[in-house]
């Protein structure tokens, strides 16, 4: 009988097929295989069949792409489809200082390329001081009072190497490794020279396709190889200078330790001062002033991003056409992006054919500079198909806020403040998690439950409430329209009762800070009322009699879309915000429809952590001290009936009856009043 199985990979069913085989053997009919010697020999049989199968399955995943696991081999696969990985960035800070020079002759002072800073503190490792360097000399002129102002220069974390190659004509398999890791090959500078004595240097420029490439241009091009080290690559004649006998290369970078160097904002000068008559100044350095604190360090890209984008990049081929050669070419042209949107005009309602928008999250800041949106239009025309248009527009936050309420076994635990703490942890990590903070991103109630409930052996169960919120951006003192868009479907609590029905205060589904507005005194708010089928409504501003007795002032100032999760504000003067955040806003929040809420289009997802809230209650009926549950405390499934985010300002001014019309038990949301109109401008939130 042949050995025809070949499915079985387990060590113990390898075995029985190999003692199948040998009793369908007559030569070995009367054998005993649990218990002979030759037990011993079918073992080594099978664990060598065992070992060489799972090589032979593990190399088979190496050989491709979405099932590699190795870096190496991922990178070595990239690397066929011409895709390069981002290499680690190093972290950036931007200080200020003055040399006093007024005891030389100096006109000039020059800071050598180098090392120049050291941190003296780091929120980070504050028992490790980071060095950080300039890739070039800065010169300064020295004023009439003798000092030379090195003003707001950018230093970069790491340590300054040059590393000189010298080219062997005779050696056709030369390669040029950088042989140290962590290294920024964005902050990468390679010059030539014909020999080493010679005074004229020839800079090579980064090149990441052949295109533009003759010739006599001087590219070099960059490949990542083993233990994430890079080699340098040049033209062969053809495509790009080729490189001559004995020709010298400095090739100077800096490595760097990623993010573990962000945040330092406090330094001390090591740096080398040279004046122009060429004497060392080696002291009258002022303290440094901090203009920037230590942002944009990252590391190396993950073999899960390279898995992701290496593809896309591959199947784009250099040309964006589709929303998804957008999202892929972006990270490309632009590697501050954290995260990239791009959609087609099609799926807008009205639809705009033609134009694709896109929207990006830098890895640091909230949105992107004039400036730096017009470099990314240029850069992106290289790739647009002609009919097509970009637009990039800034990124729009969505926040989730969750009120959990959590309850624990008193056996277990050794604290209520332990628990709680334990459980905030857990939540703060998951809003830190790359789950979110992405567009597209989704947050999956499930999880977050199962989360809180394993984030400690004490925990039981947990009730969890979920909003999610929308910040809009007021333009003060001026008539403006205002559009939020969600994303996401709304909660309708109102059946079609009026404010009140059977002594319960139904609508008032949408709560937004406080806010005045020209022409009524006092703090409005922003209440709602569902009309027709519920899926649409009219908005409506509102004062606060008392916490729960709302005022309505003025009716029909703008629309609601609970299906689409839209909110539109006819032109509206507001003078001023009870929230300020560097911006006046008026935050406006709603119970989604699906506590399932994804981040659509150009909506950037976050748990809000600083509005979520996190209860913890004694179990009873867990810990023993109920069991007959008399006792236990209910937590609502549902959210509150409270009116208004923040504190309630319940003062209510003197008001005279035009435009009015008060809450009660018998009086409808659908009385109306006229608004008036203006020309306007447009705006929405962020």
């Amino acid at each position: 009988m042949p050995l025809v199985n070949f499915s079985d990979l387990e060590f113990s069913q390898i075995k029985d097929s190999i003692k199948d085989y040998l009793r369908a053997n007559s030569n070995f009919t009367d054998y005993d295989f649990e218990g002979s010697n030759l037990s011993t020999i079918i073992d080594t049989l099978a664990y060598n069949t065992y070992i060489t199968s799972y090589n032979a399955n593990m190399v088979t995943n190496e050989v491709f792409i979405d099932s590699a696991t190795l870096r190496e081999n991922v990178v070595s696969l990239a690397r066929n489809i011409g895709y390069v990985p981002r290499s680690k960035k190093a972290a950036y800070a931007n200080v200020t200082f003055t040399v006093d020079a007024s005891a030389t002759t100096a006109v000039t002072v020059t800071l050598k390329a180098g090392s120049v800073m050291t941190s003296t503190s780091t929120q980070t490792n504050k028992s490790k001081n980071f060095i950080f360097s300039i890739l070039n000399d800065i010169t300064v002129p020295v004023n009439s009072s003798g000092q030379a102002v090195f003003s707001d220069i950018k230093i970069c974390e790491g340590t300054y190497i040059t590393q000189p190659y010298t080219v062997d004509g005779s050696n056709p398999n030369q390669k040029f490794i950088l042989p140290n890791t962590g290294i920024d090959t964005g902050l990468l500078s390679v010059v030539v020279k014909d020999t080493k004595d010679s005074t004229v240097k020839k800079k090579f420029t980064l090149f990441d396709s052949l295109f533009d490439v003759n010739a006599s241009t001087r590219a070099y091009f960059l490949q990542e190889i083993g233990n994430e080290n890079y080699e340098l690559l040049f033209g062969d004649g053809v495509f790009g200078e080729k490189l001559q006998d004995k020709n010298y290369i400095e090739a100077s970078y800096i490595v760097t330790s990623g993010p573990s160097a962000n945040s330092i904002e406090r330094f001390k000068f090591i740096g080398n001062l040279e004046s122009n008559n060429g004497d060392i100044i080696s002291s009258k350095v002022s303290v440094i002033s901090t203009e920037q604190k230590s942002i944009g360090g990252k590391n190396i890209e993950s073999v899960a991003s390279i898995k992701k984008y290496a593809p896309q990049i591959y199947a784009s081929q250099n040309r964006a056409v589709t929303a998804a050669d957008y999202e892929a070419l972006i990270p490309k042209i632009y590697p501050e992006a954290e995260s990239v949107s791009a959609f087609g005009g099609e799926d807008l309602t009205p639809p705009l054919f033609g134009k694709v928008f896109i929207s990006i999250k830098p890895y640091n800041g909230i949105f992107l500079s004039s400036s730096i949106k017009e470099n990314l239009q240029a850069a992106i025309k290289r790739y647009s198909v002609a009919g097509i248009l970009t637009e990039i527009v800034d990124l729009k936050y969505l926040y989730i806020e969750a009120d959990s309420e959590v309850y624990y076994d008193t056996n277990n635990a050794p604290s209520k403040t332990s628990v709680q703490d334990t459980v905030t942890k857990s939540v703060v990590r998951y809003a830190d998690s790359i789950e979110l903070n992405s567009f597209g991103a989704r947050f999956k109630y499930s999880k977050f439950q199962n989360i809180v409930d394993n984030s400690s052996d004490a925990v039981t169960s947990n009730i969890t409430n979920i909003s999610v919120r929308r910040d809009m951006a007021a333009q003060l003192n001026t008539f403006a329209e205002y559009e939020l868009c969600f994303g996401n479907r709304f909660h309708v609590k109102n059946h079609g009762h009026g404010a009140v029905y059977d002594g319960t205060l139904v609508g008032y589904n949408i709560k937004s800070s406080g806010f005045q507005v020209a022409g009524i005194n006092g703090t409005v708010y922003l209440g709602d009322k569902a009309t027709g089928d519920l899926t649409r409504g009219s908005l409506f501003l509102f004062r606060l009699n008392s916490p729960s007795e709302p005022i309505i002032v003025k009716q029909n100032i703008g629309t609601i879309d609970y299906k689409k999760g839209e909110i539109k504000l006819n032109p509206i003067n507001i003078i001023s915000t009870q929230v300020n955040r560097n911006t006046p806003l008026v935050e406006v929040s709603a119970a989604p429809y699906s506590n399932d809420v994804i981040g659509l289009q150009d909506l950037y997802l976050q748990l809000d952590v600083n509005n979520t809230t996190v209860d913890v209650i004694q179990d009873n009926i867990a810990s023993g001290n109920d069991i007959s549950g008399s006792n236990y405390i209910v937590s609502p499934s549902y959210t509150s009936n409270v009116l208004v985010r923040g504190t309630p300002v319940t003062t209510v001014p003197e008001l005279s009856t035009t435009n009015i019309a008060t809450t009660n038990p018998t009086s409808r949301l659908s009385t109306s009043t006229s608004s008036s109109s203006s020309s306007s401008s447009s705006s929405s939130g962020y």
